[in-house]
């Protein structure tokens, strides 16, 4: 239906709010709250689609890799894994845990600014098929354990190549102030891969970046890759290397409201590829091998979270507080970026909204709130209230906070459920504590 923000969320003959054609409120009930459920039909056509317009409009010549960062867990990873798409990861934890499910290494970019010794070692031992290098420091120390293990690492450097998106804007320069990534304009990146190319236990096959995310324009993007053309273009000139990888990273836009209004994934293929076919003929450059890193447009709009309403407060003349039995803890990003959502009263999804409150967690901060100036229908206790489209960095990003446990994770195919995350249980709190 049009009035949600996504399309796998309707209103039943019961007047519930429906995920997948299956009752919130009967969820809620079954499983308890705080509760994320997810959608794994649509996160499977999200990753058909990235994958079948790579192979549209760039004749396959390229990888669609899942940033888990978003939402990680072995069910996901198995769900990457089937669909024949790669992930990135930035953690030993994320690379341990498609290692348990058997994912094919040579599909794995590792990222982060800050890898570790163990880190770095763990990713020559399994193979990774590209370490996403982010500094000097991190080049040698990969070069000496690459040395130690007996094999060349295959590595990609993050670029910073000054495009800045942020949703519909978009400048050239003023990115040089990040903690990821070589930058471009004042020569480093040039320098670092002279170096790279210079050591022996070293494989420099591509560069990467990553401009923004939610983005909503896809001429930030076309700009990247024109930046990041010219630096291959520079390095086959200048140092006779051709490179043969570009990963153009993610950050495209999902509807989290109304007034949200996202480019279908094709488009920004179409466009990209037009693009780097056109340069790459007009600079005299072979076709580099694309990747892509999509990861809160594959997974956040499938998922949502449930709650039970708790107290309800009333400040005449100043607002009224509607408490959910949730909060930061298992969804931090309105505390965090004041990101909005969409939220429905799951059982009075067919009623208006016609109420405006601010969503309180049960976290002891007064900044826990999962949004203010919340249109809602008339709530009341014991109430079902779902926040749309929260698949992406909630469970990613929960904590226990407090000391609470964090909620299961549902996974819905094919109209059954099964549970993809258990819920934590109190002796889970105090499993480490000695």
């Amino acid at each position: 239906m049009s009035e949600f923000v996504s399309k796998n969320l309707a209103i039943n003959e019961k007047g519930h709010l429906t995920i997948a054609g299956l009752d919130t409120v009967d969820l809620a009930k079954e499983y308890g709250t705080p509760l994320y459920v997810m959608d794994e039909d649509l996160i499977r056509e999200h990753c058909r689609s990235f994958r079948q317009s790579m192979e549209q409009y760039y004749d396959g010549a390229g990888l669609v890799c899942y940033a888990s960062k978003a939402f990680s867990c072995k069910a996901m990873y198995r769900i990457a894994k089937e669909e024949g798409i790669g992930i990135d990861v930035v953690s030993a934890g994320e690379l341990y845990t498609a290692a348990c499910v058997d994912f094919p290494m040579d599909k794995v970019c590792y990222h982060g600014n800050n890898k570790t010794e163990f880190e770095l070692r763990m990713a020559i031992e399994h193979k990774v098929g590209r370490i996403i290098v982010d500094n000097i420091y991190e080049l040698e120390l990969l070069n000496k354990l690459a040395a130690e293990v007996g094999v060349k690492a295959r590595i990609m450097y993050r670029i910073k190549p000054g495009v800045d998106a942020h949703t519909h804007d978009f400048v050239k320069t003023g990115q040089i102030d990040s903690k990821f990534g070589f930058a471009l304009e004042t020569g480093e990146a040039f320098e670092a891969i002279k170096t790279a190319l210079s050591l022996e236990n070293i494989e420099f096959v591509g560069i990467h970046c990553h401009i923004g995310s939610q983005i909503f324009d896809i001429a930030p993007f076309v700009e990247a890759a024109n930046v990041m053309l010219g630096l291959i273009e520079q390095v086959k000139v200048e140092l006779g290397h051709e490179i043969t990888e570009l990963n153009l990273g993610g950050g495209f836009g999902i509807k989290y409201t109304e007034s949200d209004t996202p480019v279908p994934y094709a488009d920004y293929m179409d466009k990209v590829s037009e693009t780097v076919k056109a340069l790459c003929k007009e600079r005299n450059l072979k076709l580099p091998f694309i990747l892509i890193e999509p990861g809160r447009s594959i997974v956040a709009p499938a998922g949502i979270t449930l709650y039970t309403v708790g107290g309800i407060k009333e400040i005449p003349n100043i607002r009224t507080y509607v408490s959910v039995d949730g909060g930061l803890g298992d969804n931090p990003r309105y505390a965090l970026y004041k990101s909005e959502y969409d939220f429905v009263v799951a059982n009075k999804a067919n009623q208006a909204k016609d109420s405006v409150v601010t969503v309180a967690g049960r976290c002891c901060e007064s900044g826990d709130l999962l949004g203010e100036g919340v249109k809602l229908q008339t709530t009341e206790v014991g109430d079902i209230l779902a926040v749309l489209a929260t698949g992406a960095y909630n469970y990613s990003m929960s904590s226990n906070y407090n000391r609470v446990p964090k909620p299961p994770v549902l996974m819905i195919r094919n109209g059954e459920v099964k549970i993809a995350v258990k819920r934590e249980t109190l002796e889970d709190i105090v499993r480490n504590d000695i």
